[in-house]
């Protein structure tokens, strides 16, 4: 396995250090934003608005994407195989497309901003759907850059992009509300920031990418149908998805209120900060797995997807089992006493954290695998029943409700697409058991020791200390258990710098 990881780090180590770079910064600049607007320029209402929009225009999304990106990045992956005389046609496909789509989505949601306003049941949502139609159309062409960027196995250049909208974020957004402009200002902030990104995406694919590739005179016949068919099965994985991750934060706001909806989103944001090293991972190999397949390489892309596993347990399983249990004093340190109610939100998506850093080395690669139509059924029967239960367990429980709903069929879907996986490649299950056994145990052990010190944090220099106190336990006992290789673990750090 160390040699296989070895391996996996030598070919992409580039991409993954510029990847988690990338993660990092937006790691950094999501949690500066959230404990700034979250506890010193806005009121929990005001939140509660910010990202209730933004779910929206999430969900909005949907139409102006229809899977298009991801369908064009899977024939610019295939295409440059091939000489890549096609390129050009492939992104012009693209790019005319989606230009169309994002035009009309964004004048639909500026029009129609009061009916979906009443709708949800927030009348105060008006402006800040005014302000999100701008943001729904330079967030979906940063998104379409990032994607076209794994396409071409470029991830760096994705990175580029995604730093350069993580600083300009909290500038702006934090220069807006200063100037007065309230959450409506903050949205704004985003707005510019995207922009920004745009412009950086457009001219790196432009500048090192589009004009390096001859192209054929004329377009392969059905290459257009080829890509518009492709993006399918996407649309419908990706319309699930987003019911699975928006519509609860739309559910919440309209069930519960605005000030609901902040909880659940400082929740769901503090349980999302851990995901760098497992979105970088299989933000990165996932286009591998597809060319190692076309190589008939099909025991190799397997060593590769056992060795991301291996990874993501070892780090999600504690990390998690951490979460757990310095959720309750952390919230009210970090984020004030206003927010004490999200203190149980995060316990609860603390389980999300594990299933999510599976799902993020796994569902990736089944797009380029072949297998979009599989993950996409299962996605479409997990976000239904996602629905279901927020509209059963929101009115009695709130926003724990939601973080419940979303746990309970996300670990369905997750499963599902680890079995798909399974089915694609001679994956080993007996070891990942084994595995995952011995993680467990790792994680029980640095459990009793942080509990034993809990009742002494009093500040967030105590909680520093026990964080890192369980880190200290974990490495011990991980190398203890043969599951950390000291070796092995310098090699791979010394490749990703």
């Amino acid at each position: 396995m160390g040699c296989v990881a070895v391996a996996l780090i030598d070919r992409f180590s580039r991409g993954i250090s510029a990847t988690l770079l990338s993660r990092g910064v937006k790691m950094v600049a999501n949690a500066a934003l959230l404990v700034v607007l979250a506890r010193f320029l806005l009121s929990p209402d005001e939140y509660g608005l910010l990202y209730l929009t933004i779910s929206i225009v999430g969900v909005a999304r949907l139409f102006s994407d229809l899977g298009l990106g991801r369908s064009t990045a899977r024939y610019v992956n295939e295409y440059k195989e091939d000489g890549g005389g096609q390129l050009h046609h492939v992104l012009r496909v693209g790019f005319a497309v989606r230009l169309g789509l994002v035009i009309a989505v964004a004048i639909a949601v500026a029009l129609g901003r009061g009916v979906i306003a009443d709708l949800v049941g927030q009348p105060a949502l008006g402006p800040y759907l005014l302000v999100g139609s701008l943001y729904l159309a330079v967030i979906s062409f940063q998104s379409f850059f990032s994607v076209l960027f794994q396409g071409f196995s470029r991830v760096t250049l994705s990175a580029c992009v995604g730093i350069t909208n993580s600083i300009s974020r909290v500038v702006f957004a934090v220069a807006f509300v200063l100037l007065g402009l309230g959450g409506v200002g903050a949205l704004l902030g985003y707005v510019v920031a995207a922009a920004l990104a745009v412009v950086v995406g457009a001219a790196l694919l432009y500048t090192q990418l589009y004009v390096r590739y001859e192209h054929d005179d004329e377009r392969e016949d059905g290459l257009r149908r080829r890509i518009l068919e492709y993006s399918i099965p996407l649309t419908a994985t990706r319309s699930a998805n987003t019911l699975d991750k928006r519509v609860d934060t739309i559910l919440v706001g309209a069930l519960a209120g605005p000030a609901a909806a902040g909880f659940y989103t400082v929740g769901k944001q503090v349980s999302a900060f851990l995901d760098v090293p497992a979105r970088s991972i299989g933000f990165t190999v996932s286009p591998a797995y597809g060319e190692e397949k076309a190589n008939g390489e099909y025991e190799r892309a397997a060593r590769m997807y056992e060795a991301s596993l291996r990874y993501v347990l070892l780090l999600y399983v504690p990390a998690a089992t951490g979460l757990l249990l310095v959720a309750d004093p952390a919230i009210v340190l970090v984020f004030g006493q206003d927010y004490a109610a999200a203190t149980l939100v995060v316990q609860v998506m603390s389980i999300y954290v594990v299933f999510q850093a599976i799902n993020l080395v796994t569902t990736q690669g089944l797009d380029y695998l072949g297998r979009a139509r599989e993950r996409a059924i299962g996605k479409g029967i997990t976000a239904v029943g996602n629905v279901v239960l927020n509209v059963l367990l929101i009115p009695p429980y709130g926003a724990a409700g939601a973080a419940a709903a979303t746990v309970l069929t996300f670990g369905f879907y997750v499963a599902g697409n680890v079995y798909i996986m399974h089915a694609e490649l001679p994956v080993r299950t007996g070891r990942l058991r084994k595995t995952a056994g011995r993680v467990i145990a790792v994680s029980a052990g640095m459990a009793v020791g942080v509990a034993l010190v809990m009742p002494h944090v009093s500040s967030i220099v105590s909680l520093v200390a026990v964080v890192a106190l369980g880190v200290v336990i974990w490495g011990a006992l991980s190398i203890a258990s043969g599951l950390l290789d000291v070796g092995e673990a310098v090699t791979v750090l010394s490749r990703l710098t």
